[in-house]
């Protein structure tokens, strides 16, 4: 989810300066309800990692004729779909900075970015593409409500991430149920009901990504950890919190200034997978709860509640 959003002002940006052009985005399925009814998209490719779903994307990238393929991941996978697509101009980040380094060796272009946050470089990839007018937009769907959410005004948060060094402790989340003079929504996917169950005190809401859009939007506030659910909130702009632990806020953390990154002085940035030493245990809910207060009390005139 991150990295789809992290590359929505990419994706804008060349549209915005080939307005005439036809951008097609090839993206998992489980994504594709991030950039439905976006106005710079004109195509999205589902990709699915079945030998079938690879099969139908392949056909479908080879039935049409592209000038420009630009790799915003990096990864050897990402970089092949652009090499079968036969574009004229293969344009990906150099190999020193390639999440996976042997990526480049498709490309036709490697760039040397010097940007610190994921989102200015995937930005200066597209200028060095040729898109000459940056456009930095989030544009986002609606969303849809699904499930119960309380009434009136609520903090929002969605406790998982793809790895567990980056999630907080679950307990913490109860203890900050406790401290807060509003309800505290933790949402999560289905899968993760039991989980979620049990943090007590907590409002717990299910629901897919329509309905984590629709949560965001109508929150108070949000706290995060480094996941899709924080950087979705970040795009929207909304005020709270990001717990950061192993990884680099610098690169990683939320874009736009609207929420507060909360980390150890003593977090290494190692992106360590692994969460028995994870620095997320030495931030405390309390410290939490007076971060959050601290972000909400400097929000600026007109930011939505």
């Amino acid at each position: 989810m991150g990295d789809v959003i992290h590359a929505l002002p990419a994706v804008a940006t060349l549209k915005h300066s080939f307005p005439r052009s036809r951008v097609s985005w090839l993206l998992r399925p489980r994504w594709i309800p991030l950039v439905e009814g976006n106005p710079f998209v004109d195509e999205i490719i589902p990709l699915d990692r079945t030998m079938r779903g690879i099969a139908a994307a392949a056909r479908q990238l080879r039935a049409e004729r592209f000038n420009l393929a630009v790799d915003l991941q990096g990864l050897i996978q990402s970089a092949l779909a652009a090499g079968i697509s036969r574009a004229d101009k293969i344009v990906g980040f150099d190999r020193s900075q390639a999440a996976e380094r042997w990526a480049s060796l498709v490309y036709s272009t490697g760039v040397v970015t010097s940007a610190a946050h994921i989102v200015d470089r995937n930005l200066e990839l597209v200028a060095a593409a040729g898109a000459s007018s940056i456009l930095r937009a989030f544009p986002l769907p609606e969303g849809a409500p699904e499930g119960r959410l309380p009434d009136g005004r609520f903090v929002l948060t969605s406790p998982f991430a793809g790895w567990s060094a980056k999630q907080w402790p679950l307990e913490r989340f109860e203890q900050l149920a406790r401290l807060l003079d509003v309800p505290l929504v933790v949402n999560g996917t289905p899968d993760s009901a039991e989980m979620l169950q049990r943090i007590r005190g907590a409002h717990v809401h299910i629901s897919g990504i329509a309905g984590l859009i629709d949560a965001t939007r109508r929150a108070h506030a949000v706290v995060g950890v480094d996941s899709g659910p924080m950087h979705l909130a970040a795009a929207l702009g909304k005020s709270g919190v990001a717990i950061f632990g192993a990884t680099d806020p610098a690169r990683n953390g939320p874009y736009g200034g609207s929420l507060r990154v909360l980390r150890s002085v003593a977090a290494v940035t190692t992106y360590k997978r692994d969460a028995s030493d994870s620095p997320m245990r030495a931030i405390s809910a309390d410290a939490v709860a007076e971060a959050l207060a601290a972000a909400l009390e400097s929000k600026p005139a007109g930011c939505s509640a």
